[in-house]
């Protein structure tokens, strides 16, 4: 009886993508699991339907998933199908909810939040006190120096290199890598910083 149930829920993702174009994204995010395990996660695309994510851990085709994304916020469906580092869900909501969710992604492709590499729109400084921790992704806590920093993003000096995409922390601000440079790398924060409390959530200083 489990199969038959399985091809039933893959079935409004098929649909879903004749009612719904998709929109290329580069969206950050956390899902959850049906076993309530919690994961980092990075959007690729995204309808009001449906959306790809690219996900350390895919449950089982069917499964319950719950995602935060930013600039989005928390949708819920099934796992839809299994792809190289991720998978596709559906997205259940109401068609009231869809509506914002369409409205929401021409809001972000609009606003040239879509694939940029870093926001542009803010000034870069050099921060009073450049000593920052850094924490990568498998819980190792570095001392690292910042070289610049904006509202939505930093650049870091360490000879360490995570990969294009990571999770990483710096200081009190989680934030993505979103390329290499000479002497480390760029950070893009997952979500803007106040003017008034950058320096002290990103170096302490």
């Amino acid at each position: 009886m489990s199969i038959p149930q399985r091809k039933k829920l893959i079935l409004p993702l098929s649909e879903e993508r004749r009612r719904h174009q998709r929109v290329s994204v580069n969206l950050l995010g956390r899902y959850m699991l049906a076993d309530r395990r919690e994961y980092p996660c990075q959007v690729s695309n995204m309808s009001p339907g449906g959306m790809a994510l690219i996900a350390p851990v895919a449950g089982n085709v069917g499964d319950r998933v719950i995602a935060y994304v930013d600039h989005v916020g928390r949708l819920e469906g099934v796992i839809a199908r299994h792809f190289q580092n991720g998978f596709a869900m559906t997205i259940a909501a109401t068609p009231r909810k869809r509506d914002k969710l369409a409205a929401q992604l021409t809001w972000l492709a609009n606003r040239h939040i879509l694939n940029l590499p870093e926001d542009r729109r803010h000034g870069r400084i050099a921060p009073r006190n450049p000593s920052a921790r850094l924490i990568l992704p498998n819980g190792v806590n570095l001392a690292c120096r910042v070289i610049d920093i904006s509202q939505s993003g930093c650049a870091i000096a360490t000879k360490e290199r995570p990969e294009i995409g990571m999770i990483v922390t710096i200081g009190k601000t989680t934030g993505r890598v979103v390329r290499h440079i000479e002497d480390g790398f760029a950070i893009e924060f997952i979500r803007v910083q106040h003017s008034d409390f950058l320096e002290e959530n990103v170096t302490g200083g």
